[in-house]
């Protein structure tokens, strides 16, 4: 066959072909644009960068069909009114910690961390296979919202203070930043707890108006600065032992949307959740090593001090579950699904993470 003959043969056999169907999602699916006020300033790339990244994701995976601004802590609304401004339709979706809302109910802070709680690893077992999802969604309906995971610090450290606490009495007075649920707990040790945005904790201790401040780890500290003011550094952070993000999402404007968009959601939002966990793996050692350059001073709470910690954390829980249905309800899911978790990590991660960090000790690693 001569190569005018093949091309006019192939073009008829082209033409008798029907173009290729565009994806299902590209033809069904709606353009809109939502917007994401963040609990969080920019200047934290990590845990502000998890709604960018969960925004990405879903533009990526609606050829830019679903558009989601994000914006900072203060753009539209201060970072701890966040979901209050999603509860009441003000905006579509909010990125946050649940647990700042703890003193509306004491059960928003179930879902990001409570004393003495979870790991990270087992928050996300059991928020996915465990019913903790269901179960905060169950009450997070009663406000309007809906919430996915989409984040997770890991556990974190115990905070800045500007003297050394070397036993429980050291924390009388101490007046401290610390977020959520973990203030109603340490306040029983003496500690006076102070709740300030993320973006105002360094001038609070620079001027004295705190003593000491907790916020995230070793990367996000780093870059505030804290060192310079309050260079003791406690660890570990016992509230925090693995703190949860949410994406949150009004109801009504939840139940607009297609399945197809539902779907997708969820799946950028457990992506997201993954890809903070893992920067901050990442991140935190080179910013550890950059702080004791620094000349910030590392020390673990004194046994005393963690023992009083998980005895009021218990006392807690008993005031809050006599009381509160919905709050015993998923803390006692929460507590025999730690229960279970502890028993096998004890035959996994905890003794060879043990062998190894012996080995490191002795320089062989």
């Amino acid at each position: 066959m001569d190569r005018r003959n093949f091309i006019r043969s192939a073009g008829v056999a082209a033409a008798a072909v029907p173009a290729l169907a565009a994806p299902a999602i590209a033809q069904a699916a709606p353009e809109i644009k939502w917007t994401m006020t963040s609990s969080f300033p920019k200047a934290l790339d990590t845990i502000y960068g998890a709604a960018e990244t969960f925004a990405k994701y879903m533009a990526e995976a609606t050829d830019g069909k679903f558009q989601i601004a994000v914006k900072a802590a203060g753009e539209i609304v201060p970072g701890l009114e966040a979901a209050n401004a999603v509860s009441a339709g003000t905006v579509e979706m909010c990125h946050t910690a649940s647990y700042y809302y703890w003193g509306k109910d004491p059960t928003f802070a179930l879902a990001t961390a409570v004393p003495f709680g979870l790991n990270s690893r087992q928050q996300n077992g059991w928020m996915y296979y465990g019913g903790g999802l269901e179960l905060m969604n169950e009450f997070y309906a009663t406000h309007n919202l809906i919430g996915f995971p989409c984040g997770n610090t890991g556990a974190q450290m115990g905070g800045w203070f500007r003297n050394e606490i070397k036993s429980l009495a050291d924390l009388q007075g101490v007046k401290m930043r610390i977020g959520g649920f973990g203030g109603k707990v340490i306040s029983k040790l003496g500690v006076v707890p102070q709740q300030i945005p993320g973006g105002e904790i360094y001038q609070a201790l620079e001027k004295g108006t705190i003593d000491a401040a907790e916020w995230v780890g070793p990367y996000d500290d780093e870059k505030l600065g804290f060192y310079k003011v309050a260079p003791n550094y406690y660890y570990p952070g016992w509230w925090e032992g693995g703190a949860m993000l949410h994406t949150l999402i009004n109801t009504a404007k939840w139940a607009e949307l297609p399945p197809v968009y539902q779907s997708l959601i969820k799946t950028a939002c457990q992506a997201a959740n993954a890809d903070m966990q893992a920067k901050y793996d990442a991140r935190n050692p080179t910013a550890l090593k950059k702080l004791a350059t620094a000349g910030a001073k590392f020390f673990p709470f004194p046994q005393d001090v963690m023992e009083a910690a998980f005895a009021a954390s218990n006392d807690t829980y008993a005031e809050i579950n006599g009381s509160n249905a919905a709050f015993k309800k998923i803390y006692d899911s929460m507590v025999a699904f730690r229960g279970d978790a502890f028993l096998w990590q004890q035959f996994s991660e905890y003794t060879f993470d043990a062998f190894m960090m012996g080995q490191q000790r002795k320089k062989t690693i």
